[in-house]
């Protein structure tokens, strides 16, 4: 059985300062879900709670889960399964290769198995996970991101410090799977709206997944706007993106990664630009971790 869990999910607020903020009257205080913990950080332990939680119930050893070669929640579960001491497998996309992501997964003892492109695909078909649960009876499964209405139910959580700290007008944060966005709809049940810079395209399934997540919750499909903030694809980087994240790094002396937080401030910049928000409003960003992910563009590694 899992032994018990639990991190810190307070998470320090601090004003965001940048130029064009200022310049466009916008108030924005950043959510540092980075600062929980150096390894299990961001958005992924919350993610993780409940799924974690229905593991331990279950009776389960371990955990088998999903993700991609620079998967963050792969990573935050490896290092959970690490430091808590639980067995981890992770389901990789793709074929072998060696990122610092994959790297760590080695390193906190997670086993991996890489399904190839067509065989990661079929990840959503009825029957995907029984060999593996044949394979592993032992584990509990875990959906690709932490996803699904646990996650979700998780990720709800993060409101509950901030609803007692100050008084705000909307979210703003990056958007994979839609699974945070969906919990904090859950959690506002329409008080304030929840914006979404998706950093995949649409075919990802974004939308119906948060459809689906509200829907098992009995709660509104309402309460958020999604926009597109991919610049092309998913894990796609441009030249300007990346200007942008160093000089808003240099400017505020926050953290950045290219694939979600470095694509969600972008896009609050080309809103704020564009006048969507008047003169006075403050939003809350959510810094939603994933740094580790940086190191696959500063240091890349080869196979």
């Amino acid at each position: 059985m899992l032994p018990p869990i639990s991190l810190p999910t307070h998470a320090p607020l601090e004003p965001l300062h940048l130029p064009w903020l200022k310049q466009a009257g916008i108030e924005v205080d950043i959510l540092r879900l980075d600062l929980i913990d150096p390894l299990i950080s961001g958005n992924k332990w919350f993610k993780l709670i409940h799924h974690l939680q229905a593991a331990r119930e279950a009776g389960a050893e371990g955990v088998i889960s999903l993700g991609g070669a620079h998967s963050n929640h792969l990573h935050a579960l490896a290092a959970a399964g690490k430091r808590f001491g639980f067995a981890t497998v992770g389901l990789l996309r793709g074929h072998a290769q060696q990122t610092p992501t994959v790297v760590d997964l080695q390193a906190f003892g997670m086993q991996l198995h890489w399904l190839g492109y067509a065989g990661y695909r079929a990840r959503h078909e009825a029957d995907f996970w029984l060999p593996w649960q044949a394979r592993y009876p032992q584990l509990h499964a875990i959906p690709e991101g932490g996803g699904g209405l646990a996650g979700a139910l998780g990720c709800a959580q993060i409101l509950t410090d901030v609803r007692q700290s100050l008084d705000y007008h909307g979210w703003w944060l990056a958007v994979g799977t839609g699974t945070t966005l969906a919990g904090l709809v859950l959690a506002e049940v329409g008080a304030h709206p929840v914006y979404g810079a998706m950093a995949v395209p649409d075919d990802h399934g974004v939308a119906e997944n948060i459809a689906a997540i509200l829907q098992q919750a009995q709660a509104p499909d309402s309460g958020y706007h999604l926009l597109d903030a991919s610049r092309g694809g998913f894990a796609k980087t441009d030249a300007h993106l990346l200007d942008f994240i160093a000089r808003s790094e240099a400017e505020s002396g926050v953290p950045l990664e290219p694939l979600y937080t470095g694509k969600a401030l972008l896009a609050l910049h080309d809103q704020v630009a564009a006048g969507a928000f008047a003169r006075g409003t403050r939003l809350i960003f959510v810094h939603s971790g994933g740094l580790q992910g940086r190191r696959a563009l500063l240091n890349p590694c080869t196979n």
